[in-house]
């Protein structure tokens, strides 16, 4: 079931990559300056690693603080679109699936804006193992995702607290996995898988938050 959700989820964030940017910001203009601030606050310097990067908005701010940017996203039309946007030599690309991709590297700072919320419930705890081994000594996550006031935004399917029904301009429907972030919650949850976790909201839509393997 849980893999059927996921080929539909990237199935859609495939069709959308052409209308993702208007569709998800609106006004991109005012997003970036958004995105550049909040990247400008979290620091993410070093080797980067960023997972899930769509079309390369956040790529972008990563890409003017970090030695180096590995940018992976498994819909291949999404990174079609950062490639073109992000023209930053110490970039690269990969169409990977982060939940079965082995890289060789280790990373200073793993990065992912609006990804944890589409991880099932039933992945979260083999996703945030496989963070710890992605991360060099003294590395960081670092992630940006919507807080759990805005879920009525969304329209969840009956009998179904995780999937949510979205349409395409287009008029077709698909079906994704949809889990807004409750802070204390991901914090207890975190703590308990054996992360520090600190997580601020910025304004009343989004979250910003930063891990490290406890010790």
């Amino acid at each position: 079931m849980i893999d059927d959700v996921l080929a539909g989820q990237l199935d859609y964030y495939r069709r959308r990559a052409g209308e993702y940017d208007v569709t998800a910001y609106g006004d991109v203009a005012a997003a970036r300056e958004r995105i550049a601030r909040l990247v400008a606050q979290m620091r993410p310097t070093g080797r980067v690693l960023e997972i899930a990067c769509g079309t390369g908005l956040w790529t972008e701010a990563l890409a003017a603080l970090a030695d180096t940017v590995t940018a992976i996203d498994a819909a291949p039309e999404a990174v079609e679109i950062a490639r073109d946007r992000v023209g930053s030599a110490n970039v690269s690309f990969e169409v990977a699936d982060v939940f079965s991709w082995k890289p060789d590297a280790r990373f200073d700072v793993v990065f992912f804006s609006a990804w944890l919320s589409h991880v099932p419930t039933s992945l979260v705890e083999q996703f945030w193992h496989s963070l710890r081994g992605l991360l060099a000594e003294d590395g960081r996550v670092l992630f940006i995702d919507e807080h759990v006031d805005v879920r009525d935004k969304e329209a969840y399917v009956p009998g179904r607290d995780e999937i949510v029904e979205r349409r395409l301009r287009d008029g077709s429907t698909f079906r994704v996995v949809k889990n807004f972030v409750d802070p204390d919650r991901l914090e207890l949850q975190l703590r308990r898988l054996g992360w520090d976790c600190t997580i601020r909201r910025d304004g009343g839509d989004w979250v910003s938050g930063e891990a490290r393997p406890a010790r």
